[in-house]
């Protein structure tokens, strides 16, 4: 008996080893098909074959060059890998041709000689590695072994432990080709250890503030300490790769769920699957986080990007590749990302409709069907913007100032990077200076607390208490969306300044077909040109109106603008050549050494001029305060009141409803005309716990986050509304009356 169990044991245990070896196998295949599915160029090969010097290295790659803004030896690792394919692809007229694998070994063997090193850490631990794996994975069996040994060294930066592996940021993509050089090894344990690093990389983690408090940035280190933590997917679905607040969604944190998605589909169905919770929360964060700050879910939003808008095709449509990845392996949310595939692939019209603010990285974004829009800014929680890295992106000082762009064809933006003028970016309030600072000077800590928005999920109300680290301009900022339209306000625009102008932009975006201007009721084309304009009424261009409710001198240049890549992004490869674009830039000039300056003006998505001509919009909204104190608007056709209360105050609403906040905050009041039906508040500051909001009539709501007090002497309703806090401290709460 005894005999018979260990043969029992012995067998089943040889079955499970069978298993594991099968799912490795499995992961394997699957790895290789995907590296391999480049297509090959045969013509580009040939040029390599006959370009390859003697020694090894490849004409027109400056091999001295180890610098952040060079190192075009990734050029050559590149090479090694198409002449890879080449070898291995039967379609290939170079398939298995001696005379490509000893041009490979011959490359490869003056990389391992002269081991490059990048001035730049991602080259060393990421992106050479990467390469290299991938060398191995292809023909790395066929290679010279003591070649293929060398290599490993090189390979061997890229382990969980590295310095670029930080939580939440790199360590992915890092774990990544350490788990697919185990595969190439045949460590199938250490394989399975760094594949569920991988998997318990998707989290939600507590901003960095959260912990310490809104004084860290006051501790010696402050947000640059790295053992602080706070890497990777906030609370609110944003992502911050850095501990510096910055929104790095759609950058770092788009590849980071890339590389986890990989991951997903190359172990699904296998013993090294991710489990369910793991692929929800990825799921929810692509949909959430990663569609909704991107236009329709398809186009990455000009306002959510950092200094890769210095890069060409920075705002190119997104593919498919990454959500049919999810729906491959998860049935969760199935619907949804089925939208976004159809609609990236152009058989769909998007259908969303959402107001989201991210409280966590000072992001607003709003969706229609038919229009996009998004607000940008930073508190003394988060920095306005992130470094230069690389020599990239160093104009970008105001990309934060309240950034406002607006899509309807989600191409407005394509292609003005290089000739954008950096002091007049939409939406924001700028003093106008001679030059820009220096890009050591580019990244700030933001100045004020009461930074942040209100949002039922639907519409949403933006305050942005500004004071310019850059320049001495402070601005109280507002914005109200509704479903036809939105509402921008600024009141207190004051600078101390007395020899440089302040200037408010409503936007600076492609200039595509006429741009019609209406004052004292006649519209007419306007010539290109850069021109003052007094008494208007309205301007319309490309699809978007932008009223005024009171006649407004604007600023208005529809006229050519120059630059070139160059001037935004010092790469070695980044092209020098001038070019030059039509610009359509609209703003409003407050003068020199403004004093309590305000503006007002609707944008109104509008996909025909009669539209604007028939001014519904304008005849829909009530600017019903513009001050320090209060801001707020009345829409009439939806029965909303939307209003930032900066301290304590009164709001009259109409003749049956006033609204008294008993502390700052901002309120979102839907109703039926004479009564308040639904309020949603939220506190920018995060100071309170609860809000105390006061509005007419007996109120009978009950609520396990809401307290009601009924003042019959006033005949008033005292509402104390618990606040969210924590993780959620900035987010919104809705009470239905």
């Amino acid at each position: 008996m005894k005999r018979l169990t260990v043969i029992i044991l012995f067998f089943c245990c040889a079955s499970f080893m069978a298993y594991a070896q099968n799912d490795i196998q499995i992961v394997k295949e699957r790895i290789y098909k995907e590296v391999m599915k480049p297509e090959v160029d045969d013509a580009q090969i040939k040029t390599l074959l006959q370009t390859l010097k003697d020694d090894g290295t490849w004409p027109g790659i400056d091999y001295s060059n180890v610098s952040r803004e060079g190192f075009e030896h990734r050029l050559h690792t590149s090479y090694l890998v198409s002449l890879a394919r080449a070898y291995k692809n039967k379609s290939s007229e170079y398939y298995k041709k001696k005379k490509v694998k000893a041009a490979i070994e011959l490359g490869l063997k003056n990389w391992v000689e002269h081991d490059y090193f990048c001035e730049n850490w991602w080259h060393n631990q990421i992106g050479t590695p990467n390469y290299m794996v991938t060398l191995m994975l292809i023909i790395g069996d066929e290679l010279d072994k003591e070649l293929v040994n060398k290599t490993q060294p090189i390979i061997g930066r890229a382990h969980i432990n590295a310095g670029g592996a930080r939580p939440g940021g790199d360590r992915i993509k890092i774990a990544g080709i350490q788990a697919k050089n185990c595969l190439f090894l045949g460590d199938d344990e250490k394989f399975d250890e760094v594949v569920r690093v991988i998997e318990n990389e998707i989290k939600y983690v507590e901003w960095i503030g959260a912990k310490y408090g809104y004084g860290f940035r006051k501790i010696v280190g402050g947000f640059e300490n790295r053992s602080y933590e706070g890497r990777g997917i906030q609370f609110d679905n944003s992502f911050h790769h850095r501990t510096d607040g910055v929104n790095n969604t759609l950058s770092y944190g788009l590849s980071y769920a890339a590389a986890f998605a990989e991951w997903a589909v190359y172990t699904t169905g296998t013993k090294f699957s991710f489990s369910e919770e793991k692929l929800d929360q990825l799921i929810d964060y692509f949909l959430d986080g990663i569609c909704k700050t991107s236009v329709f879910g398809k186009v990455p939003d000009v306002g959510a990007k950092n200094r890769s808008i210095s890069r060409e095709g920075a705002v190119n449509p997104y593919d498919d590749v990454l959500p049919s990845k999810l729906i491959s392996v998860s049935d969760y949310r199935h619907i949804e990302l089925q939208e976004i595939i159809d609609v990236r692939n152009n058989q769909a019209k998007p259908t969303l409709a959402h107001a989201t603010f991210y409280w966590d990285s000072e992001h607003f974004s709003f969706q229609r069907p038919d229009w996009f829009a998004s607000v940008r800014m930073y508190s003394t929680r988060n920095y306005n913007m992130e470094q230069p890295y690389n020599s990239e992106g160093f104009l970008n000082h105001h990309r934060g100032d309240g950034t406002n762009h607006i899509s309807v064809s989600a191409d407005e933006y394509k292609g003005l990077a290089p000739v954008m003028d950096y002091q007049k970016i939409p939406g924001t309030t700028v003093m106008q200076k001679e030059e820009m600072p220096g890009a050591n000077e580019l990244q700030k800590l933001g100045l004020t607390d009461f930074v942040g928005a209100a949002t039922d999920g639907k519409y949403g109300a933006v305050a942005f208490d500004f004071k310019s680290p850059h320049d001495p301009l402070i601005a109280r900022k507002a914005w109200f969306f509704f479903d036809k339209e939105y509402v921008c306000l600024g009141t207190g625009i004051s600078c101390s300044n007395a020899e440089l102008p302040v200037v408010t932009t409503l936007n600076q975006c492609i200039l595509r077909g006429d741009v019609i201007l209406a004052s004292g009721g006649k519209s007419s084309v306007i010539e290109k040109g850069e021109t003052e304009y007094k008494n208007v009424d309205w301007i319309y261009h490309d699809k978007l109106a932008y009223v005024f409710p009171e006649p407004t001198t604007v600023q208005l240049k529809n006229n050519i603008a120059k630059g070139s890549w160059y001037r935004i992004n010092r790469q070695t490869d980044s092209p020098k050549d001038e070019i030059e674009r039509d610009v359509f830039e609209l703003y409003l000039d407050h003068g020199k050494r403004p004093s309590e300056a305000n503006y007002q003006y609707i944008v109104v998505p509008a996909p025909n001029l009669e539209q604007v001509q028939n001014n519904t919009s304008k005849n829909n909204i009530t600017v019903l305060q513009n001050s320090p104190a209060v801001q707020a608007v009345w829409q009439k056709e939806l029965q909303m009141c939307q209003a930032v209360f900066y301290s304590e105050g009164t709001l009259e609403v109409n003749d049956d409803i006033t609204v008294e906040c008993g502390n700052p905050g901002v309120l979102i009041a839907k109703t039926d005309g004479t009564k308040i039906t639904e309020i949603t508040v939220s506190d920018p500051a995060r100071k309170n716990a609860k809000m105390l909001v006061s509005i007419p009539g007996k109120v009978n709501a009950k609520a396990a986050n809401l307290t009601v007090l009924w003042n019959e002497g006033t005949g008033m309703s005292d509402l104390l509304i618990d606040l969210p806090t924590g993780n959620y401290a900035g987010s919104s709460v809705t009470i239905k009356l």
